[in-house]
């Protein structure tokens, strides 16, 4: 493990002066300012995805028959296709496959279950562009991680093809904030704080019950649901909102790989151009898409 880039990565993390008043829009800019850029040869291409903003995302040697729907995160209130385009390459790299990345409506001006409108509106639009639901995979980080999840679940009640797998990056399914994590790792991890969590809960959920299933996945019926892997790392407040939904989903049947790496943060793999466990992880997150979509 690189402890050294992971110590010199959380000290340049700590140093970023954190307003918790400051408005939503200010913190998109701020994610927006300190995102990576894309690889120089790599594609983005953009597309309206049945009315969502959205880019494809080509690496070389990318097979366009196999192809990711990828939902970034950001608590549902940030984040975009431009903070999230750099890992969406190297996933398509790692995966030799095509990503579409989606601008999906944003809270507070666009509440739940808008998020969720949009991602399966993106999924219909791969459907209808005559890509094969066998070859498709949806995944997520973070906020993006749940939406997965919500995906599926609304992509099964409208019975749709059900995509071959999905990967979730540190999902937040639990918007109540009811894991031991979010107290024992309060301290550790320095890309979520708990209270920060709170606010972003509450705007997305615009006086909905927190423990509303398509919100809250880890609430959710996860019968029928593809095969899933699950990455966290152990030093997140997330952690248990991961442990909990590979149990649940276990327990529904769900074929389902979890992978804790110690000492990662949230959402490592973001990091890929400085840390060397988030190219680990991408490939790992490459090598689980290809041999589900052979």
């Amino acid at each position: 493990m690189s402890l050294q880039q992971l110590e010199s990565l959380i000290q340049k993390l700590k140093a970023v002066p954190v307003d918790p008043t400051a408005s939503f829009q200010r913190r998109r800019a701020a994610m927006e300012k300190a995102a990576f850029r894309l690889d120089a040869d790599i594609k983005a291409e953009p597309v309206s995805a049945n009315g969502v903003p959205a880019e494809w995302i080509t690496a070389p040697g990318a097979d366009i028959s196999r192809n990711v729907l990828y939902l970034h995160g950001g608590g549902y209130t940030i984040g975009s296709i431009k903070t999230h385009r750099c890992l969406a390459g190297w996933v398509s790299r790692a995966a030799r496959a095509r990503v579409l990345i989606i601008d999906y409506r944003l809270a507070p001006e666009h509440p739940f279950p808008a998020a969720i409108d949009d991602s399966v509106a993106a999924y219909r639009f791969m459907l209808d562009s005559g890509l094969t639901a066998s070859r498709l995979t949806v995944a997520g980080d973070s906020a993006g991680g749940g939406l997965t999840v919500a995906t599926l679940l609304a992509i099964r009640d409208a019975k749709l093809p059900m995509p071959a797998a999905a990967v979730c990056l540190s999902p937040w399914v639990d918007l109540e904030g009811t894991g031991e994590s979010m107290k024992t790792k309060a301290n550790v991890d320095p890309m979520v704080a708990s209270g920060n969590l709170g606010d972003m809960a509450a705007a997305y959920l615009g006086g909905k019950d927190p423990k509303t299933p398509l919100a809250s996945p880890l609430y959710a019926d996860l019968r029928g649901l593809p095969p899933m892997l699950i990455q966290v790392g152990t030093a997140e407040v997330l952690l248990d909102d991961s442990s909990r939904l590979a149990e649940r989903a276990r327990a529904a049947g769900v074929e389902v790989v979890y992978e804790p790496w110690e000492n990662m943060i949230h959402v490592w793999q973001i990091f890929v151009p400085m840390l060397d466990e988030a190219k680990q992880a991408v490939e790992r997150i490459g090598q689980y898409i290809r041999e589900k979509t052979p």
